[in-house]
């Protein structure tokens, strides 16, 4: 596997809902999942939840670029349990400290209904993802030996994954390495077929009517400033620090008119017996 091969996925989704933490009355889904997500589901195929194994750094190096899309979506009108919920064992009841430590509010029964609120939740159906993964600037022996284990895994997976909510059960349709990547020095406009991600920080792009998402790259869960290693060290004090980046999300089919030249890369990939031309442009298109 030389410095350049890039690992292809393509995943099929029934439903799914990427959580944007940035909406708090109601809950919207990102229209593609972060990186943060896709990191997480592929761990999870590697058995390395936390990354230990191969190295945490070693894990978010990967570079990740997003296609695809979703035939349509819908809000669900749903009912969520807010504050913090415990079982109290002198009352023998589900309870929830909203109130305060010494007065905590019945989970169900006693007229109290306040607890639970009502919320919209956006849910995306029948979506179909496309997936690329390639090393980044740092540890690239590392990461290439860390995507040759991510093939190995998804290849013959032995445990349903999801990607986004624990429900949303990804179906790995395809896993193959780009055989042909052509780079090129596009000017003027691009056209991407497919919806994606591309990092608004410095691209020149003049047409700027296009949704803007602060989509998180990267979650680390901590103890006192060191990363957990297991479930087990999960704890109520556990800190979850997570980065994000400003990225303009493209429609199909939208053209790109573009302020200077930009490098892209041209990955092709049979799809269902047809050939087709993802172009991911440089340092951009990769989150």
């Amino acid at each position: 596997m030389t410095e350049e091969a890039i690992l292809f996925i393509e995943i099929f989704q029934p439903f799914a809902l990427y959580r944007n933490p940035f909406t708090f009355y109601y809950a919207q889904s990102f229209p593609l999942p972060p990186k943060s997500a896709i990191i997480g589901m592929l761990q999870n195929a590697c058995n390395d939840w936390y990354g230990h194994i191969q190295g945490i750094e070693t894990w978010w190096e990967l570079k990740i670029a997003i296609f695809g899309g979703f035939e349509s979506s819908f809000w669900n009108y749903q009912h969520s349990i807010r504050g913090e919920v415990y079982i109290d064992k002198e009352r023998n009841m589900l309870v929830n400290k909203q109130a305060s430590k010494n007065k905590p509010i019945p989970l169900y029964g006693y007229g109290q209904t306040a607890q639970r609120t009502p919320i919209y939740v956006q849910e995306l159906f029948n979506g179909h993802l496309f997936i690329f993964i390639k090393a980044g600037k740092k540890g690239k022996r590392e990461q290439l030996m860390l995507i040759k284990e991510i093939a190995e895994s998804l290849e013959k997976t032995k445990k349903v994954l999801s990607l986004g909510r624990g429900e949303d059960i990804a179906y790995i349709r395809s896993v193959n390495f780009v055989e042909s990547v052509e780079k090129e020095i596009i000017e003027g406009d691009i056209k991407l077929h497919y919806p994606t991600f591309i990092t608004r920080t410095n691209f020149p792009i003049k047409n700027l009517k296009f949704p803007v998402f602060f989509v998180p790259t990267k979650v680390i869960f901590e103890n006192n400033g060191q990363p957990v290693e297991s479930k087990k060290q999960i704890t109520k004090e556990t800190y979850r620090r997570a980065e994000f980046k400003e990225v303009i999300y493209i429609s199909p089919d939208h053209s790109l008119i573009l302020q200077s030249p930009i490098e892209v890369e041209f990955c092709d990939i049979n799809l269902d017996k047809k050939l087709e031309t993802f172009p991911i442009v440089n340092d951009f298109g990769w989150l």
